[in-house]
């Protein structure tokens, strides 16, 4: 009895041995699965790393030399700018030069055209003034009386040439201006009236018929200067003299006590003339003046 009892344990205890057995070789065969994917995961770690330094080492290669030829690229823009830019400033200052010297000619040629028109001006008046008379005409069959005295040389007339005679409009223009500032106020309107009359048609009439009315102005003869600032209004529209004019004649208008024509001639100058200095001025007189008082009835 005993001995069936200790066969049957003995055949349970083999029965529970085999599947530890076959669970303990699962457990190694699967350890040693999981210690070659950790070796094969390491040895992927050190070829991603290895492979991750040759990639950076090459990328900062490539960044250096890209850089380096962005320099020479940028080195070589700006020079190409720098050698622009000298030989535009070389250009301008070259045009900048021509133009002076054009500048320069053109008023060369005017000054020698306001030399040649005074001296045509200058010709013109001794041809005028240097006509003499034909001789008398002598008859032949007239007897001829031996004892008569010799006839008397015929004298060639004096040529009385004008004042302006020779004088370019500048040098008579400056003249009359010298004039002006020194205070010797005829001959500063005599001066001014001779180029009038000498050069009519000068770039300097406007200011010539101007200096005229300051003239008068300056020596408080507020009816001539009105004329004269009048003459320059009509005479000279769309110079740089009328917009002055008609401040000025405000001016001596005022002084007369003739308001109205004096707002009259102020309003026309900061109408027409808003950004000129005579207008912004005229502005002012006709804040001074006020508004205009009604007419009576």
């Amino acid at each position: 009895m005993k001995t069936r009892t200790s066969l049957a344990l003995v055949a349970l205890l083999s029965g529970l041995a085999s599947p530890a057995a076959a669970q303990n070789r699962e457990h190694q065969q699967m350890a040693a699965e999981l210690r070659m994917l950790q070796e094969q995961t390491q040895q992927l770690a050190i070829t991603l790393a290895a492979l991750n330094q040759t990639l950076n080492q090459a990328l900062t290669e490539s960044v250096k030399a890209l850089n380096a030829r962005l320099d020479q690229a940028n080195d070589a823009t700006r020079k190409s700018f720098a050698d622009q830019k000298l030989l535009l400033d070389n250009l301008g200052e070259n045009v900048r030069v021509i133009r002076e010297r054009g500048d320069d000619t053109n008023v060369r040629i005017a000054s020698l055209r306001e030399e040649l028109e005074a001296l045509r001006v200058t010709v013109q008046a001794m041809q005028q003034l240097a006509v003499a008379p034909p001789p008398a005409p002598v008859d032949p069959n007239v007897p001829v009386d031996p004892n008569a005295p010799a006839p008397a040389p015929v004298q060639p007339p004096v040529v009385a040439l004008p004042p302006t005679a020779g004088l370019s409009p500048t040098r008579l223009y400056d003249t009359a201006r010298a004039d002006y500032f020194a205070g010797q106020w005829t001959s500063a309107v005599s001066g001014f009236e001779a180029f009038l009359r000498a050069f009519p048609r000068s770039e300097l009439a406007d200011d010539a018929q101007l200096s005229i009315g300051e003239t008068y102005y300056a020596q408080n003869q507020w009816e001539p200067a009105i004329a004269a600032y009048d003459q320059v209004i009509q005479m000279y529209p769309g110079t740089n003299s009328v917009p002055v004019a008609y401040y000025k004649r405000g001016l001596a208008q005022q002084q007369l006590g003739q308001l109205d024509a004096a707002r009259t001639s102020w309003e026309a100058a900061a109408k027409n003339f808003p950004d000129s200095d005579a207008g912004r001025l005229a502005k002012q007189g006709l804040d001074r003046l006020g508004p205009a008082q009604p007419q009576p009835r």
